[in-house]
């Protein structure tokens, strides 16, 4: 930053770097809050502070054109997605989702990065995201990615990506999402059905609340009568996964984890069979997302498939139609989540015979779809569910 005072501030002062939100806010007086609510023309100002704003961004040269306001002018053209990553298997295949959904009726998409930051610092980069006649798609899936999402002005044309709302919850914004925590209820309740007593979980992390995915889990044991075993950390990676599920490894009584994600998956097979517990002889796992490699694993991994791709088209159909644009793409139908059943899953040792008959393996093959109506019912209760007592 430079040295200019709030009285002697000239653009000159300015031209050595970009003027900020934050740089008119200072030579105004006021909060960087204040100076967004001016530029998107928010009632709730003083005439005396809006004044102040409106002299320093004229003074030091600020572009609010750049910000929300600069889309009122005609009809949306292009698209800026925001999100915190493209490494994970999610974000990175609702992106190319989005961009094929774009290209198909020639509209512009860009992509803007998004870190953890302080709250002014996330609305500059916000405002500077947005192109005149422009639109946001936010991939909300994680805590930056809601950061981001809440700093959005509100006349901004916004489609977001979020993870679930639960019980009664209603988005902020016009959002689109996949039912995982029906599908964690689904998942955890097959793995119950093997016969194990329990199933212990390696999470992704919160967003900034528990992620659906943990919440299916949570109340399919609650459901079942069964304490959850609280996990403790949580990560994205296949060495934390590993890291995870060596810990795991060590106690005996550990014969079925629920994975956040594939990844994690793969980092707890490779724990488990290093300290001598077969897969799924010894310890079932299941993933969650059914990346490409899953089904060439050994043994194939059993996870819930969640096609992103689809999602991210469907998130920029409903902007095009929130924008009222007369470019329409095919609405694709709305993704859901299933569980898909390959080699990584089976009964606790002990209980294997049930596997020995063809029937038995059929039974196994099939099973999981009876419980779907059962997940759907719990996903939907609302309230927090009483732990049954130990």
């Amino acid at each position: 930053m430079g040295t200019c005072s709030s009285s002697l501030a000239t653009a000159d002062c300015y031209r050595s770097h970009r003027v900020s939100i934050r740089d008119v806010a200072r030579s105004a007086g006021v909060s960087h809050q204040t100076v967004s609510r001016v530029i998107n023309d928010s009632p709730n100002v003083s005439d005396s502070s809006r004044e102040a704003v409106l002299e320093a961004i004229s003074r030091l040269g600020f572009r609010p054109n750049r910000a929300a306001r600069a889309l009122a002018g005609g009809p949306i053209q292009s698209v800026t997605v925001l999100a915190s990553s493209t490494s994970h298997y999610g974000f990175a295949a609702a992106l190319a989702g989005i961009e094929e959904a774009t290209r198909a009726v020639g509209f512009r998409m860009g992509f803007r990065a998004v870190s953890e930051t302080g709250s002014a610092a996330m609305l500059e980069a916000v405002a500077h995201a947005v192109e005149p006649a422009g639109a946001l798609i936010v991939i909300a899936f994680d805590r930056v990615g809601v950061q981001a999402l809440e700093s959005v002005p509100a006349d901004v044309p916004t489609v977001a990506m979020i993870q679930a709302p639960s019980g009664k919850a209603r988005p902020s914004r016009p959002s689109v999402w996949i039912d995982e925590m029906s599908a964690a209820i689904e998942a955890t309740t097959y793995l119950l059905s093997l016969g194990h007593k329990t199933v212990h979980h390696l999470p992704i992390p919160n967003s900034p609340r528990e992620t659906p995915r943990t919440q299916g889990w949570r109340a399919a044991l609650i459901e079942a009568g069964i304490r959850p075993p609280e996990p403790t950390e949580s990560g994205w990676t296949s060495e934390w996964g590993y890291q995870a599920a060596k810990k795991l490894a060590c106690d005996g009584t550990v014969t079925a984890v629920l994975c956040g994600n594939d990844d994690i998956a793969l980092g707890a097979i490779r724990a488990m069979r290093e300290s001598g517990r077969a897969v799924p002889g010894d310890v079932s796992i299941i993933g969650f997302d059914d990346m490409p490699y899953a089904q060439f694993l050994s043994p194939a991994l059993t996870t819930v498939r969640q096609d992103f791709n689809a999602l991210g088209k469907v998130s920029f159909a409903k902007l095009l139609e929130l924008a009222e644009s007369n470019r329409r793409v095919p609405w694709p139908a709305s993704p859901q989540a299933e569980l898909i059943i390959r080699e990584s899953v089976g009964p606790p040792a002990g209980g294997r015979a049930a596997l020995d008959s063809a029937e038995g393996r059929r039974s196994l093959e099939s099973g999981a779809s009876s419980y779907t109506a059962r997940a759907r019912e719990i996903s939907i209760e609302t309230g927090d569910p009483v732990l049954p007592s130990t």
